[in-house]
């Protein structure tokens, strides 16, 4: 038989090193071959190729229907993706097979992604999976399967408006415990953006007032939520990617945070366009006070695949951009003195002077390039530099005023 002389059969992904996984964008070219290595020669049918993706959910929940009745009710769903066919090896027309030799045979196939995909997900209860099927015939025998799978990523870019602005929050609470007023517990947050990237720092600034008679306990955490819907039917679940704990705040205290860094780490990205699989994240701030149910405060969050750009946006910090210690950042304030005006330290003759155009003369060749660039660079002249020497000593000629007069 056939399979006594196969001896390789696997599907080859361009990208691909020594087996492992291999990433695509949405919109982007497949490419491989599938390898075919006969230790004799034997006679093949057909050689087909099917590439698929999809997302698909499944729960069961059990019910109730009295006190000695319960049955179990099902939830599933499926969104396809990709689906592309080919045929790499066909049948000759004569419907005669075809003999291959000895040895090792490839066929290249290549195939284009569609340009809206959902990034490849495993869930408790779902999942988004793509891959490469290939199947081998042979008159009178069974079909040889071989499967490939490979991951595709959703680009997600946060350097745009939405994800660039600044989310911030406020919440408060009554402490009660056997129906007595404790007093309350207040907590405001916020960070500089919205979108973030796995392995960048988040800046937290909060104020958490503890008005209650006990101390309380500031945390903060980032929350993976997996929402998953069929049927009308939605099925959560939520787990914490990473979290800080902060000092304990005695009663009647306020703790404020300059910044208190907590890094992402390495986690899949948001996926929002998904009709059936969502994840979603958030980051909340929540303080424990005892006797009572904790206080939360929610921030969203989009985990994206493009970093911030060094110079897209201007509330970006250092903090986000490298994963360094911030406890440095408490002894800054957040708003720090303006600089003095430009007209207080130049005085006018030299500000006018500054600002006019140079001479042709005292350019020569300068003007045959832009002349935009070199206003830039020269036009703001900074400040003179401070000198204890009078940059204009009065003259030996002036006679001296006679202080008595």
């Amino acid at each position: 038989m056939i399979f006594d002389r196969l001896k390789r059969f696997l599907i080859v992904l361009e990208g691909a090193e020594r087996d492992g996984p291999v990433a695509f964008s949405p919109g982007q070219a497949v490419s491989g071959r599938v390898v075919l290595e006969l230790a004799a020669a034997a006679r093949l049918g057909a050689l087909r190729l099917r590439a698929m993706g999809a997302a698909r959910v499944h729960w069961t929940e059990s019910r109730s229907a009295g006190s000695s009745t319960a049955y179990t009710q099902s939830y599933s769903d499926q969104v396809e993706f990709l689906s592309h066919r080919d045929t790499l090896l066909a049948p000759p027309d004569n419907g005669e097979v075809t003999v291959l030799q000895a040895g090792r045979h490839e066929f290249p196939f290549t195939f284009q992604l569609p340009e809206t995909l959902a990034t490849s997900f495993e869930g408790k209860h779902g999942s988004v999976r793509y891959w490469v099927k290939a199947k081998l015939h042979r008159p009178w025998s069974t079909v040889k399967k071989v499967k490939k799978e490979f991951t595709v990523i959703e680009p997600i870019d946060i350097n745009t408006p939405a994800l660039l602005a600044p989310q911030a929050g406020a919440k408060e609470k009554l402490a009660r415990a056997w129906y007595c007023n404790r007093g309350q517990v207040s907590v405001t947050a916020k960070i500089d953006r919205k979108g973030y990237t796995p392995g960048e720092v988040i800046p937290i600034f909060a104020e958490i007032d503890n008005c209650t008679s006990r101390a309380v306990v500031p945390k903060a955490a980032i929350i993976q939520t997996q929402t998953f819907i069929a049927r009308g039917t939605k099925k959560q679940k939520k787990s914490v990617v990473t979290s800080i704990v902060g000092d304990s705040i005695a009663a009647g205290k306020r703790e404020v945070w300059h910044g208190r860094a907590l890094k992402i780490p390495p986690v899949g990205p948001s996926i929002l366009q998904c009709r059936i699989i969502q994840v979603e994240y958030s980051l909340k701030v929540c303080v424990d006070i005892p006797g009572t149910s904790k206080l939360l405060l929610e921030l969203p969050l989009v985990i994206g695949t493009i970093p911030l750009h060094p110079f897209g946006s201007r509330t970006s910090s250092v903090s986000s951009q490298y994963s360094v210690n911030l406890d440095w950042l408490s002894t800054i304030p957040e708003q720090p003195e303006a600089p003095p005006e430009y007209s207080a330290v130049v005085s006018g003759p030299e500000a006018e002077q500054s600002l006019a155009p140079p001479c042709r003369s005292e350019l020569g060749g300068i003007l045959e390039g832009p002349f935009f660039a070199y206003i830039q660079e020269f036009r703001f002249r900074p400040p003179p530099l401070y000198s204890e020497i009078d940059p204009n000593p009065p003259s030996d000629n002036i006679r001296p005023r006679c202080m008595t007069c």
